[in-house]
């Protein structure tokens, strides 16, 4: 007979028997509640599910008995909870982490746990496992890879048994199929977006109420978010910090401003650049009314209080840099992970844009998406010992994608936090990114980009790019070059990309995307000079909504090969990648035909052509993919240039044409006789 549990220890008592069946002896191999280890316990201190979060958290059982392919230890927590309704409990489609929802689901308590102990920065990843059941024919699991602290940092594992504990060679295939592939970092690249879009909309707004202007608000995030980084030992300004005090340095946006400059002084050794930038982070601190408390007016009368967007996170009334320094916090400081490519400025600068400039076309600044930028840095093949440059920086995100890439090489090389992986990786970080940008809030977005990397060192250059010194480029000696010019620029910015190919070294690979109107006559000029010198390798057709809501532009990425005069007998590759996948709304990005198996398969056709290894279901590889040769005018470097379309009908197509001339006559036979019949 089936006995119902009535009780929380009869699923403990059913995970115990599955763990003991496989071998694994309570005390020694797994721990059952408080009686972990003291570097878990250590790692769990401030992890209680309490709101506060002071004590220590206690999960129902952990193993730490395995380890990664570095030798890292890997704990894996367990959450048990009676009844199969207990066992998840999802909010906005991710699992909810609010108090209650930890409280009383397993798999929220323990991806609770994992998060907490990564966070504590003694683990770098973890299993979190939640099981809850009726009774022992009616139990469920659900089991989490998770890599980080932030938001998206866990993946659902297909696992529903615990068999993979059984041994160490029974957990090693586990963990590898575990692990992030492709496609799981490109659909984070897609969530971290959106995501970052829907706060941008919402920051936009509860700056607008503030009455913060439209080119200061990205600098109010970018700044903010320095301010609240870690100082070697020293945890970074937090909103308690925050007093509404009117002491001129006491001020809420004074604290911020000081405590951005400390930062930027443990950062950037050069005071030039620290000066630069602190010049654009000042703006926080220059208006005495936003660190007053501020005061909402209503039709009938004038109260204290806060902005609706962050009033269920402050109890207190508080001055308007509070308000806003407590929405990054909880919403972008807390939940995003900094790396797989997220172009945290970029995003927002792109949302706040649309306010400060329309659609940004009086500039010409229109910043790639990231999922674009890491295509791009992979068909150059970038790894760890390029040399990378960007002429026309913007937020900096062609040289995050980039710096993934080169660490993601060096990760797969060395062990993992190994000597020589970090000497590497540090060395990437300082002497192999070049950047240069002219926009002084440019510059200061793609320094703080690269600073919340890690990066305090980066090579990101305040300057004209066609008046740098020569010296620059011949010490850095760059072997790619990624870059998206300001349209806006004469020939559609071809200059930067003919400018970039001179100051490289010779067979060095370079990628720009920019209007298609470039390649068919409105950049002669250039494109004449770099057919002279450098090779045109392939041109890849681009969404047409690549870049809506902000402009609407045609585009396509070409890819050159440095100082090698172009051979005209030899063809070029032409790809047409108008199909992507997505769909492009004011609101996010709409996944609608496999785009992320798209995106990997796209680097697969500019390799090998019609060879290519792809579904063969989502490509017509005769229709997308062309070799042709072009001239040396300059003006045939786009795919519709090259697309022969044949004209003669066939005798389907003529058939077809009698059949619908044929219906089409039928139907106004019949509407005819029915207009008679309505007057008899």
């Amino acid at each position: 007979m089936n006995q119902t549990w009535t009780h929380e220890n009869y699923v403990d008592d059913f995970v115990k028997a599955n763990l003991s069946n496989l071998g694994l002896v309570k005390g020694r191999d797994f721990y059952e509640k408080g009686a972990y280890t003291p570097y878990l316990k250590e790692a769990l201190q401030g992890a209680s599910k309490t709101a506060k979060k002071t004590g220590t958290g206690i999960p129902d059982f952990s193993i730490e008995i395995y380890k990664n392919t570095a030798n890292q230890p890997i704990p894996i927590l367990f959450e048990c909870k009676l009844h199969l309704s207990k066992l998840i409990l999802n909010k906005n489609n991710n699992i909810s982490l609010e108090e209650k929802a930890i409280s009383d689901y397993a798999v929220n308590g323990s991806v609770h746990y994992a998060k907490s102990i990564i966070e504590s920065g003694k683990y770098k990843e973890a299993i979190a496992i939640g099981i809850a059941g009726d009774d022992k024919n009616n139990v469920k699991m659900q089991m989490y890879y998770v890599y980080g602290s932030s938001l998206f940092s866990h993946k659902l594992l297909d696992n529903q048994t615990l068999d993979f504990l059984e041994n160490k060679k029974t957990f090693e295939t586990f963990y590898k199929s575990a692990i992030l592939t492709e496609e799981d970092k490109h659909k984070l690249i897609i969530k971290t977006q959106n995501y970052l879009q829907e706060h941008a909309k919402k920051l936009n707004k509860l700056m607008h109420n503030h009455n913060i202007t439209a080119p200061q608000r990205v600098l109010y995030i970018s700044g903010m978010l320095l301010s609240m980084q870690d100082i070697g030992d020293e945890r970074g300004l937090s909103i308690e910090n925050l007093q509404g005090s009117q002491l001129e340095n006491k001020r809420d946006g004074k604290l911020i401003v000081n405590q951005i400059e400390e930062f930027l002084k443990h950062k950037i050794k050069d005071e030039t650049k620290r000066n630069l930038m602190l010049s654009s982070f000042n703006e926080i601190s220059k208006d005495l009314d936003r660190d007053k408390i501020q005061t909402i007016s209503t039709a009938s009368d004038s109260k204290i209080g806060n902005d609706k967007l962050v009033a269920n996170l402050l109890a207190t009334q508080s001055s308007t840099n509070k308000q806003i320094f407590t929405y990054i916090y909880h919403y972008i400081f807390k939940q995003i992970k900094i790396e797989d490519h997220a172009d945290i400025m970029g995003q927002m600068y792109s949302e706040f844009l649309k306010y400060a400039l329309g659609d940004g076309k009086e500039l010409g600044i229109v910043l790639t998406p990231p999922y674009i930028t890491k295509m791009m840095a992979q068909i150059l093949e970038i790894d760890e010992y390029c040399k990378v440059m960007d002429l026309a920086t913007g937020s900096a995100g062609f040289l995050i994608s980039a710096m993934e890439l080169m660490i993601e090489r060096v990760k797969n090389k060395f062990s993992k936090d190994s000597t020589s992986a970090n000497e590497k990786i540090k060395a990437i970080k300082q002497n192999q990114l070049l950047g240069v940008e002219y926009n002084a809030e440019m510059f200061a977005l793609a320094t703080t980009n690269m600073i919340l990397r890690g990066d305090g060192s980066s090579k990101i250059q305040k300057a004209n790019t066609f008046d740098t010194p020569p010296s620059l480029y011949e010490d850095f000696k760059a072997t790619r070059i990624l870059l998206n010019p300001p349209f806006t620029w004469d020939e559609n910015g071809m200059p930067f990309i003919e400018f970039g190919l001179r100051n490289m070294q010779k067979g060095g690979l370079s990628a720009i995307i920019i209007q298609d109107s470039a390649g068919s006559g409105k950049a002669i000029k250039s494109n004449t000079k770099i057919l002279k010198n450098h090779t045109l390798k392939a041109s890849i057709k681009m969404p047409i909504d690549l870049f809506e809501p902000m402009a609407g532009v045609q585009t396509s990425i070409y890819i050159f090969e440095a100082k090698i005069p172009h051979d005209f007998e030899k063809p070029v590759k032409f790809i047409d990648f108008r199909n992507d996948g997505y769909k492009r709304t004011k609101r996010n990005l709409q996944e609608i035909s496999s785009p992320e198996l798209r995106y990997k398969e796209i680097i697969n056709i500019y390799k090998a052509g019609k060879n290519a290894k792809i579904t063969k279901d989502l490509w017509d590889i005769d229709e997308i993919y062309i070799e042709d040769f072009i001239d040396s005018s300059g003006c045939d470097w786009n795919f519709d240039q090259h697309k022969k379309i044949d004209s003669k009908p066939s005798l389907a197509d003529f058939k077809k044409s009698v059949s619908d001339f044929l219906a089409f006559e039928v139907s106004q036979i019949l509407k005819n006789e029915v207009k008679e019949e309505s007057f008899l």
